[in-house]
């Protein structure tokens, strides 16, 4: 992993200056008469190649920022959209992996020198290799199939290093992934990177998700088996990664992930008190029995006393067209803040509001692309009304995680084009939205 600062900053920068450079280039090809399409379908896909190689390569922020915007690939008109949903699915499991020389220092370090009397087997090759570590398969003492999540040297620093760059260039991946706002998801990011630093930490919190889940028929959580501040071993658990039922899954796996992975986000601040918080297609399996496998857990919501009331009567009153009383819920909350110059008024909030919440109108919704695109659309297009909405309402601290799990479970459940009975869940765990 790179860790200079002036070097990742180097790296992060050729991809504007790549984009930059291609452009012109395709303008040439055009004036020599080359088909329009043909070369902006190659420009997106040699940009495509660029994102996924440098971000890789550099792991650290820049990666973890990639794997967030995966979840959003399905906002992107289909027109441009291929090359990017390869490039950023790929970053959410595989990236150039570090040497096993590098991989036996930070495991002697971590462990003691006498490390591999602790494994029956250890393959060097790594299983999966990410944003801060990567995950070799091995063979507990006592026979247990464990994965070994190995954090990379210079991690802390190169994390908060990429952060503080890329907001250098949120312009450029905000086009990448129109609707989605860029820079409160890289601050974001920042707040939690330090939580996911200390592995100790992530396995207090995979421990609490294991004992919550133990025996469950619709989710498992690997168990912990040892862990240190740069190492954690935990159960190896079999599945096909939701990635593969994004790409080829047939009509019952994508139904069967989109149902288990909401019911797993609703229902673990109840069961938990904490919400899983790093929604991407990297993080979840199905198992050959229809569990849902979560793993990762490097970045959590404290939400001791589960999912908050106020967000399910949001939900009930925008489903319910109840505008005035959805806004001053909405002031209460803090949404909308009282300095603010330019109080939005009820029906246009309503207006805004009412097409997240169309989910929750039958019994079952079918989650597509398409009206991803629509909902993404909508709130960027700057001619319209809801973009100017949009732009009057605040996010509160307490509901950031919150919000950035929804939106991403909803992407993953656009990718997946899954039709599931999200109402029946919303009213089993939402509080405040059945009274």
């Amino acid at each position: 992993m790179p860790r200079k600062t002036a070097a990742r900053t180097a790296r992060l920068a050729s991809i504007p200056l790549g984009v930059a450079g291609r452009a012109v280039g395709g303008w040439g090809k055009r004036l020599v008469g080359q088909n329009a399409d043909q070369v902006s379908a190659e420009l997106s896909a040699k940009t495509a190649e660029q994102l996924f190689a440098v971000l890789g390569t550099l792991k650290g922020g820049a990666m973890k920022f990639g794997q967030a915007l995966s979840v959003f690939e399905a906002a992107i008109p289909d027109e441009m959209a291929e090359p990017y949903r390869e490039a950023l699915t790929k970053l959410q499991s595989a990236a150039p992996p570090m040497s096993s020389q590098t991989t036996h220092r930070v495991l002697a370090e971590q462990l003691g020198r006498k490390w591999a009397e602790r494994f029956r087997s250890f393959e060097d090759t790594p299983a999966a290799a990410a944003s801060i570590g990567q995950v070799h398969k091995a063979v507990w003492h006592d026979g247990r199939e464990v994965a070994v999540k190995v954090q990379y040297p210079g991690a802390d620093q190169a994390l908060m290093s990429d952060l503080r760059q890329l907001q250098r260039f949120s312009r450029l991946f905000q086009a990448l992934v129109p609707g989605t706002e860029v820079k409160p998801l890289l601050q974001e990011l920042t707040d939690r990177m330090s939580e996911e630093l200390d592995y100790r930490s992530e396995a207090g919190h995979q421990r609490a998700f294991a004992k919550a889940f133990d025996g469950d028929p619709h989710v498992v959580v690997p168990k912990v088996v040892a862990s240190a501040p740069k190492v954690l071993i935990t159960e190896w658990i079999d599945g096909k990664p939701l990635a593969a039922v994004i790409r080829d899954g047939d009509r019952t796996e994508r139904d069967l992930a989109g149902y288990r992975l909401a019911e797993f986000h609703y229902s673990s601040p109840a069961r938990v008190g904490m919400l899983h918080s790093d929604p991407h297609p990297g993080n979840f399996m199905l198992t050959e029995d229809g569990r849902l496998c979560v793993i990762d857990f490097g970045a959590v919501a404290q939400l001791p006393d589960g999912l908050p009331p106020a967000h399910g009567r949001m939900m009930r009153l925008a489903l319910e067209g109840r505008s005035c009383e959805l806004l001053d819920l909405l002031r209460e909350e803090h949404f909308i803040r009282a300095d603010a110059r330019q109080q939005p008024e009820a029906e246009h909030v309503y207006a805004y509001l009412a097409p997240f919440v169309e989910p929750l109108q039958s019994e079952t919704f079918h989650f597509t692309r398409r009206w991803m695109q629509k909902q993404a659309w909508r709130v960027s297009n700057m001619r319209g009304q809801d973009f100017r909405t949009g732009r009057s309402l605040n996010l509160p601290p307490q509901y950031l995680l919150l919000h950035r799990v929804l939106g991403g479970s909803t992407g993953i459940l656009c990718q997946l084009d899954a039709e599931l009975p999200v109402r029946e869940l919303i009213t089993r765990w939402q509080p405040g939205f059945a009274a």
